[in-house]
């Protein structure tokens, strides 16, 4: 009699786990509400939703109605802090969150100060973020913004630092770093521009290449940048050394940017 109880209990609990689901989304609150459209229940005598909280703590009405406010302020949140928000529905149905993009981070930073040194010690100050997005750090040359690296920022609102070493090249360098949020939209820092007069000038040859293309300072050989384009403009080759093996390129006119300078050379 006790095992027969003990099964009966058994499916009562799986039946239950089974009867519901779970639709959950996180971000950071941006100062919009999220809006939740709520279907009918599976028997049509109730809606979808059974359940909704935001951080573990309960929606306290609304729910039941075929669709929904989230309404943040009603949950202490702050610009920037982090949400967690869970839909309990019943299994035939599911709830749909009309507007997500709400939740997605912003580039809302403000840089307090940013320098580099003349060995490229990038550093800069932020406040204003309000979630998480990269830093990408940029560098002009070839007459165009390169992006060098990748720092991931903090996403807090008070003051953050952060540093990235840049490789500078000959002559007056400029750096940047930008933000992209899900609008798609850059926010770039102002520039700071720095030079490095221990860095030589390198030169290349030679301008018609069998084999390989040699960059050298005075005589000497220096390392560097490089990014070779065929004529159509596609990218064959891009690395950093002090020369660049073209023995598998055919013959035929390229473009080469190298240290900040854009040349043309021939692969014969």
């Amino acid at each position: 009699m006790l095992k027969n109880t003990i099964l009966l209990v058994t499916i009562f609990l799986g039946g239950t786990y089974a009867s519901y689901a779970d639709l959950s989304i996180e971000g950071h609150y941006q100062g919009k509400n999220l809006y939740v459209q709520n279907p009918e229940d599976e028997d049509g005598f109730g809606f979808c939703v059974t359940k909704a909280t935001v951080n573990g703590d309960p929606i306290s009405d609304g729910i039941q109605s075929s669709a929904f406010e989230i309404n943040f302020a009603e949950f202490s949140v702050n610009i920037g802090d982090p949400v967690f928000i869970v839909l309990e529905h019943g299994i035939g149905c599911k709830p749909k969150i009309l507007n997500p993009e709400v939740l997605l981070p912003k580039s809302t930073y403000v840089v307090g100060d940013i320098s580099c040194s003349p060995d490229g010690s990038l550093s800069w100050t932020t406040t204003g973020e309000s979630g998480k997005l990269p830093y990408v750090v940029e560098q002009y040359r070839w007459n165009k913004w390169v992006s060098v690296g990748e720092v991931d920022g903090v996403g807090t609102a008070s003051e953050n630092s952060y540093t990235f070493q840049v490789s500078p090249h000959s002559g007056e360098n400029k750096v940047r770093v930008v933000q992209t949020d899900h609008t798609g939209k850059k926010k770039p820092s102002q520039a700071v521009t720095f030079s490095n007069p221990s860095i030589k000038e390198p030169e290349l040859n030679p301008k018609k290449v069998k084999k390989e293309i040699n960059f050298t300072a005075g005589g000497a050989p220096i390392e560097t940048k490089y990014e070779i384009y065929d004529a159509y403009g596609n990218i064959v080759k891009k690395g950093v050394g002090s020369e660049v093996n073209c023995e598998n390129l055919k013959k035929g006119a390229y473009y080469i940017n190298y240290d900040n300078k854009n040349e043309k050379f021939i692969k014969t």
